[in-house]
């Protein structure tokens, strides 16, 4: 529940008012992402940069996936 000195919370919506805000050019792997609009209106999922645009996350329906930042499903809700 608590790494890095960051207690963070459960939902993406509430994570995301957590740390600071950084470019997506100064993304580093670790670092959480978030996206708009998947399921609801705003904030309502989460992934963590793995590197090369790319970002690994979950979800119910589809397990555990690897994904790019741009493009295809989750560009625009970057």
């Amino acid at each position: 529940k608590e790494a890095a000195g960051i207690s963070l919370p459960r939902s993406s919506s509430d994570q995301y008012g957590v740390g600071k805000t950084v470019s997506k050019d100064d993304l580093e792997p670790g670092d959480l992402v978030f996206f708009s609009n998947t399921y609801k209106s705003g904030v309502s999922h989460a992934g963590i940069y793995i590197g090369n645009n790319k970002f690994i996350s979950a979800s119910s329906s589809k397990g555990i996936k690897i994904d790019s930042l741009s493009g295809g499903y989750w560009g625009p809700k970057y």
